[in-house]
């Protein structure tokens, strides 16, 4: 492993379980200096227990407004800078439109994407001055639509095309930004959803390298995308999904027997 973010800080929200957890035990174990952000302070000290470098934890819960906005100014106010910034924080919760009432739509906005918008506005500035980076969170159900997921997708297409236009507006100053599109992941907030009976198996079908993403899988592209190997790498959304979004949808046709 080697040292690519010495001398770096970088925070990563939703950093106590899942893509966040493995991102920032990563980087940490490339040099930066790492702040966890998330609402539960035990999982968040397990991680930067596990840590081979430095992880801080704050405790936020970045559903509330400009929770994320306070939680970047007071990180670059005591590191004196910000190199990266992760947005994962992140919920699933599913519902049709006629299910989803004013109050859980607020709340899949709040966390999906409002506290995305005004993170990377607040960490915009610090990046500016150290060349830094922001690489978000989407999903592929970001670039296409799921059944009964009407607010999660909804947000986390905002995601992915909140990353392109910022990407068009800050690249002249050099400050990248980038997001990950993963499929299923096995995450623990994906374990309601895999202990479905044949869910995972028809997730496997359609994937095909026929398997969920492990978080390790997506955190190592995240990290990729925020260093200096990806330094002409801007306004991407790069699927993380073993070849879901590749295909058509269509089924196999075989060919007629000789």
């Amino acid at each position: 492993m080697n040292n690519r973010f010495d001398g770096k800080v970088v925070i990563v929200t939703g950093g106590g379980s899942g893509i966040g957890a493995a991102a920032a035990l990563r980087f940490a174990a490339e040099g930066a200096t790492v702040v966890i952000a998330g609402r539960t302070k035990s999982t968040l000290d397990q991680v930067a227990a596990q840590a081979p470098g430095r992880i801080e934890v704050r405790v936020t819960d970045l559903a509330e407004e400009n929770a994320a906005t306070e939680l970047v100014d007071e990180v670059a106010r005591a590191h004196g800078r910000l190199d990266v910034l992760v947005n994962n924080a992140g919920a699933v919760l599913p519902g049709r439109a006629e299910d989803t009432d004013n109050e859980l739509w607020r709340r899949i906005m709040a966390i999906d994407l409002d506290a995305v918008f005004f993170g990377s506005r607040a960490a915009i500035p610090h990046l500016r001055t150290t060349k830094g980076s922001i690489v978000n969170v989407s999903s592929v159900s970001g670039l296409g639509g799921d059944p009964a997921a009407v607010g999660y997708n909804a947000a986390k297409g905002a995601v992915a095309n909140l990353t392109r236009g910022m990407a068009q507006d800050h690249g002249r100053e050099g400050v990248r930004v980038n997001a990950v599109a993963p499929s299923l992941t096995e995450t623990e907030m994906t374990v309601p959803f895999r202990a479905i009976p044949g869910v995972a198996e028809a997730f496997a079908q359609r994937i095909p390298m026929r398997r969920a993403a492990t978080a390790e899988e997506v955190g190592d592209v995240i990290v990729f995308l925020a260093g200096p190997d990806a330094r002409f790498v801007n306004g991407v959304v790069l699927p993380v999904d073993g070849g879901l979004t590749a295909g058509s949808g269509q089924p196999e046709i075989a060919p007629p027997a000789a």
